[in-house]
């Protein structure tokens, strides 16, 4: 009977203790963190409003500094001339394939790479984690890697982009960190019952461990498709460029990645820029908020202890 009449006045406790109370003070709080939150979000996505807009103004219009967040003179001469441009389609291609190919092998290399660092019985761990470690801050230079990749017959190849960059030492050290968290209980139950080493991780870690790889693909895919300096440098097919160089091309005022791209850059003006620009970071936009879920998760599970 005690316990019965004891129950409401717990549940009362309970309930009092678990309400915030909506004081002056509180919704004043409440009401900064609204303002501070839509001014960031407004300073977030002024950059690419911008570009948007700028993408379909007219050119007197963005040269006259008139072009905010809406379009002034609205035309699509721009977007037409960008999209019937051949090259500019087989850069496109290019970018999505090189892309693709460089984050498949670079997760399959980061993935297996940090599991094996992740066990601390391995002979040689900390010469391993060492060596990785150093070529995060030291380099062979710029001319040494230039004779490297021409001697290994990979100039003017897919290669001299995918291989170079396949892994990124700051996403090894966050997929170790998670790898040395995961349950080593799992680990060893699966072993009893008879999966080997691979068994292991392609059947039981791997699956439990979406929320960091989806990070990490979403890190390698960024970096790819940004990435144009290692194609400018080792390239000289403008068949083979990514898009990132054809629209470093026309920033620059550079006229030698095909014909009819100089015409374009004269007619147009700064106008086929904020085209160029729009149509390179509209996929990415577009994916990230699919994966957006994972991206938080995903890092600090790789970065907190315990």
């Amino acid at each position: 009977m005690e316990a019965l009449q004891a129950a409401p006045d717990l549940a009362r406790v309970r309930s009092e203790t678990t309400t915030v109370k909506d004081t002056p003070g509180y919704r004043l709080f409440r009401a900064g963190n609204v303002a501070v939150l839509v001014v960031v979000s407004v300073l977030t996505l002024y950059p690419f409003l911008n570009l948007a807009a700028r993408a379909f103004s007219s050119e007197a219009a963005i040269r006259g500094g008139d072009v905010f967040v809406w379009p002034v003179g609205f035309n699509t001469t721009t977007l037409e001339s960008v999209l019937s441009q051949d090259l500019f389609w087989s850069n496109y291609r290019n970018t999505v394939v090189y892309t693709v190919v460089a984050t498949a092998i670079a997760m399959a290399l980061t993935t297996t790479f940090a599991y094996a660092l992740s066990k601390r019985h391995l002979k040689g761990r900390g010469i391993l984690v060492g060596v990785a470690l150093f070529t995060m801050f030291f380099n062979g230079g710029l001319i040494p890697n230039y004779i490297l990749i021409n001697e290994l017959g990979f100039k003017n190849t897919m290669w001299s982009i995918v291989l170079p960059q396949a892994i990124s030492v700051f996403n090894l050290l966050v997929m170790k960190a998670f790898f040395e968290n995961f349950p080593s209980d799992l680990e060893e139950a699966a072993a009893i019952d008879g999966l080997t080493t691979y068994g292991i991780f392609f059947r039981i870690v791997l699956p439990l461990s979406k929320a960091v790889i989806a990070t990490m693909i979403l890190f390698y895919a960024v970096f790819f498709w940004n990435s144009w300096f290692p194609a400018f440098l080792y390239m000289d097919d403008p068949n083979l460029y990514p898009v990132t160089v054809y629209l470093r091309n026309i920033i620059a005022g550079a006229t030698g990645t095909g014909e009819g791209l100089s015409d374009i850059a004269v007619q147009i003006g700064s106008n086929v820029k904020a085209v160029t620009m729009l149509l390179t970071v509209l996929p990415i936009v577009c994916l990230y908020p699919f994966i957006q879920k994972y991206f938080v998760s995903g890092v600090m599970l790789g970065s907190v202890k315990g």
